[in-house]
């Protein structure tokens, strides 16, 4: 039996309790349970709806996300999250390219490998060999300067941690990056590809092999052999089309604010909702959020 949760934007909670009632009583569902008062509701369905699609398309109109989870094994044992406009706000590449000056053509060469249009490994070797020359102390400037966290990241963390999960970091982007924002965030560990420097500046180059859309997948699987689960156990988030083969491999995979090929193919999408939308699909109450 499915569980269909609805939520909205946080920073803006707006969720109308007759429009969960009039879901609900549409489609035949059990009582209702509100997870966070305005934010986020549940209930069980009898099965899933032949009209879910349409009906989550209405409501991103409105501002609101829907999403049907099985309710067998809901609270993941493994979070294992992209970096990059998923766990950040920004595209550490992109950033590095604005200060090296060629900011405009690698943020366009981004956004077509993220959306599948371009060939990931392809398209990462041509924009750092952009960078060629920047001095190496410009990550460090870059981290505090340009790099933010997503909202709910590091609530999402500690939630997870706090509740037995293992989280991993794990990144198409730079271990100069990766490393500080899962320490930031309260990560177990963080996995990303090597930016090669020598005499204080960068080469241009990425040392291999390069982390890519079957390299997250093989740390989703990894990881969970180490941990004794299985991957069905685990819960991933990405943005970009080199997570889907990430979030098709987990038990639960979440499309946070994501490209629209990305969108097109992932089994659940976030649109409005911050990060922790994966603690309320996970069936978290705002209760039991862990304190940052």
């Amino acid at each position: 039996m499915p569980t269909a949760v609805l939520l909205t934007d946080p920073a803006c909670p707006a969720l109308d309790p007759a429009l969960v009632e009039s879901l609900r009583n549409a489609w035949g569902g059990g009582p209702a349970v509100w997870l966070a008062p305005g934010e986020a509701a549940e209930f069980p369905v009898p099965q899933a709806p032949s009209n879910a699609p349409g009906v989550w398309g209405e409501l991103q109109g409105l501002g609101v996300d829907l999403a049907l989870v099985p309710e067998a094994g809901r609270r993941k044992r493994l979070l294992i999250a992209d970096m990059d406009s998923t766990l950040i706000r920004q595209e550490c590449i992109d950033e590095l390219a604005e200060v090296a000056g060629v900011g405009a053509h690698v943020r366009e060469i981004t956004a077509r490998a993220m959306n599948g249009e371009l060939d990931f490994e392809g398209a990462l070797t041509e924009r750092v060999a952009l960078l060629k020359g920047l001095e190496a102390g410009v990550i460090d400037r870059v981290l505090a300067e340009r790099i933010t966290h997503m909202s709910g990241a590091a609530v999402l963390a500690a939630t997870m941690r706090a509740n037995g999960a293992h989280t991993l970091l794990v990144s198409g982007g730079f271990t100069a990056f990766a490393g500080p924002v899962a320490a930031a965030l309260g990560f177990d560990e963080a996995q990303a590809n090597v930016l090669e420097a020598a005499g204080g500046r960068l080469t241009g180059t990425v040392r291999p092999p390069i982390l890519g859309r079957d390299a997250k997948v093989a740390a989703l699987e990894r990881t969970a052999a180490r941990l004794g689960i299985a991957p069905e156990d685990a819960i991933a988030v990405g943005d970009g089309a080199n997570d889907l083969g990430m979030l098709g491999r987990a038990g639960l995979g979440v499309a946070l604010h994501a490209k629209p090929a990305v969108q097109a193919q992932a089994q659940i999408r976030v649109n409005h909702g911050d990060l922790t939308a994966l603690l309320y699909l996970q069936g978290y109450r705002r209760s039991e959020f862990a304190p940052v």
